[in-house]
């Protein structure tokens, strides 16, 4: 950060090879009940899973107050989101976060929509969740993958219409 000139937005990590690992966002944040946590502490917890290979969360503030937070998570091959690995992600976050970041629901899904340069798409999955329309939502140009969009689309709708 270079206080009146410029602030770089992205949390990241130089590696010994000097590539650069891109987390986020680092104005990101999940604010539930008040309470700010960068999507990244997520991230960390939950990729810590041998089960998990990439994870996605938002926060979603609906009118009347409600939050709801979604969770959506890429496993390996062969691992099923049964009950019993939501209720380990769950616990994990509540004991090593926060017990006010427990996600509402835990989704799996078959990757993490990114931009060209690979970051993950969390403020205009959350736009979709708000009800904003696709095309105002996201620029599918600037996706590396943007057949992942689709499923996000569609739940959002559920979501919003039940």
């Amino acid at each position: 950060m270079f206080p009146g000139i410029w602030r770089h937005g992205d949390w990241i990590q130089i590696t010994d090879r000097g590539s650069a690992v891109i987390y986020g966002r680092s104005d990101s944040t999940l604010n539930r009940m008040g309470i700010r946590m960068g999507t990244s502490e997520i991230y960390r917890v939950v990729e810590g899973f041998p089960e998990v290979l990439d994870s996605l969360i938002i926060g979603v503030e609906y009118p009347g107050g409600r939050y709801y937070m979604p969770l959506f998570v890429v496993l390996r091959d062969n691992v099923q989101l049964d009950e019993a690995l939501k209720a380990r992600i769950k616990e994990s976050l509540r004991r090593n976060i926060s017990p006010h970041h427990v996600p509402d629901d835990v989704f799996a899904i078959r990757e993490v929509p990114r931009t060209l340069s690979g970051k993950k798409l969390e403020v205009p999955v959350k736009k979709l969740f708000m009800g904003i329309p696709v095309e105002k939502a996201i620029s599918i140009d600037a996706m590396s993958n943007p057949q992942s969009i689709q499923y996000f689309i569609e739940l959002a709708g559920m979501i919003k219409n039940g």
